[in-house]
């Protein structure tokens, strides 16, 4: 379901996403990014990790039947593992975006140091349709861009495209231009190549000292109010049974 690629002489570790539809982030999925990720650890001279989608899109987000609450117990701490994997990780990290970039997808693009993205990419967080919420983009989006943006998009659901992220300071890039992977390797020969390994990976780790302090405990407060509360309410079940079934949710609020 992933596929690994090194460039730039060793330099540079692509990981791609290639699972029909969506690229979602099963399991299965995450098991095989956290692996991949751990070999990218052991390589000596790695100065960029990338995570990009085949097809059409980033990734939908989460599987969603995954989403019912007996497999959440196990599917939710892996998942933001995956996160912090990628928050300690040794080397400057980014994810390229092209498509629909959702959910779970969302936040692991919010666990990159960067994002690239191609002008018709969108973000977003759907999970207030099925009576949720991303609790890796509660933990990491406002820190990435204020309370009132972050709190905008968790409430709303709304997605918002590449452009209006990179105005808010999120998305590095948007590359009307050229292709994405184009603008991936411009980026790589100007910024990277020409700079030390291992000075990338000591500022990498200094870089994200404020924001792992601040985002690992508020991802466990996270994920403990969504896997012992949220989960326990009758609409929580309601959202993701009807998405399911394919009809509309009955909400009792409560």
């Amino acid at each position: 379901m992933i596929e690994t690629a090194i460039e730039r002489d060793g330099a540079w570790l692509r990981i791609a996403m290639r699972s029909v539809p969506g690229n979602l982030l099963s399991l299965a999925m995450v098991g095989e990014l956290r692996r991949a990720i751990a070999d990218g650890r052991e390589r000596r001279g790695l100065k960029w990790l990338t995570i990009e989608g085949a097809g059409d899109d980033f990734s939908f987000g989460a599987k969603i039947h995954e989403h019912l609450a007996e497999a959440m117990a196990a599917v939710l701490p892996e998942t933001h593992r995956l996160f912090k994997d990628l928050l300690a990780f040794p080397s400057p990290t980014t994810a390229l975006v092209h498509g629909r970039c959702l959910g779970g997808a969302f936040e692991l693009a919010l666990a990159c140091d960067d994002i690239i993205a191609a002008p018709g990419a969108t973000f977003g967080f759907p999970e207030i349709r099925l009576a949720a919420f991303p609790p890796a983009g509660a933990a990491l989006l406002p820190l990435r861009v204020g309370a009132s943006r972050a709190a905008r998009a968790m409430i709303t659901g709304d997605p918002r495209p590449a452009q209006y992220w990179h105005e808010a300071g999120l998305v590095s890039v948007v590359a009307p231009h050229v292709s994405l992977e184009n603008a991936a390797r411009d980026w790589f020969d100007r910024h990277l190549a020409p700079l030390s390994a291992v000075a990338l990976s000591h500022a990498a780790h200094a870089s994200r000292l404020t924001l792992r302090a601040q985002a690992e405990p508020a991802l466990d407060a996270a994920e403990r109010l969504y896997l012992t509360r949220l989960l326990g309410t009758r609409d929580a079940v309601e959202g993701i049974r009807a998405w399911i079934e394919n009809r509309r949710p009955r909400w009792e609020n409560r």
